[in-house]
């Protein structure tokens, strides 16, 4: 990337918010972020509370960070309400991030299907979940790094238009 965007990460996972399981997807993420050029502000775990996930959200677009990015919560349990707190603080959703993520998941892990990340705008601030395993992390974003720096610009107004 041309220009230094920030980024942050939130873990949204109640057993990494008590202490009772070390977060590996966060640092995985904050560190795949990094080598993508981004400067890291922020890696937070947080509980599964959709209250506290979009007040999260919408203080880091509110501080004006380019990029949050967030890993958990994305499943079928009661608790995971990630997608539901990211649609409370977008001002317009993405979904083809989410699609892409799940497409390419889905040929060799059938239950990627299940998972219900999605992405979005506020402000301009380019909010992505992801699904909450390292494994899954690292793959989904192999798939979306190729557009976030072009994602980036249009969400801070920056574009290109080149007629065909």
């Amino acid at each position: 990337m041309d220009t230094m965007r920030t980024a942050a990460v939130i873990t949204v996972s109640d057993s990494a918010s008590r202490g009772e399981r070390q977060d590996e997807s966060g640092p995985l993420l904050a560190s795949l972020l990094r080598e993508a050029g981004f400067d890291v502000r922020h890696a937070v775990v947080v509980p599964d509370d959709r209250a506290r996930i979009a007040a999260r959200l919408r203080a880091l677009a509110l501080e004006g960070v380019h990029l949050v990015a967030t890993t958990g919560g994305t499943g079928l349990g009661p608790r995971d309400v990630t997608p539901e707190a990211t649609r409370d603080v977008i001002e317009r959703e993405i979904p083809g991030i989410g699609e892409a993520m799940r497409a390419s998941a889905w040929p060799n892990k059938p239950h990627a299907m299940l998972s219900r990340q999605t992405a979005g705008i506020r402000g301009q601030t380019l909010i992505v979940n992801f699904p909450g395993s390292p494994r899954a992390v690292e793959e989904g974003f192999q798939v979306i790094a190729p557009i976030l720096r072009h994602a980036l610009d249009l969400v801070a107004g920056i574009t290109e238009h080149r007629p065909n």
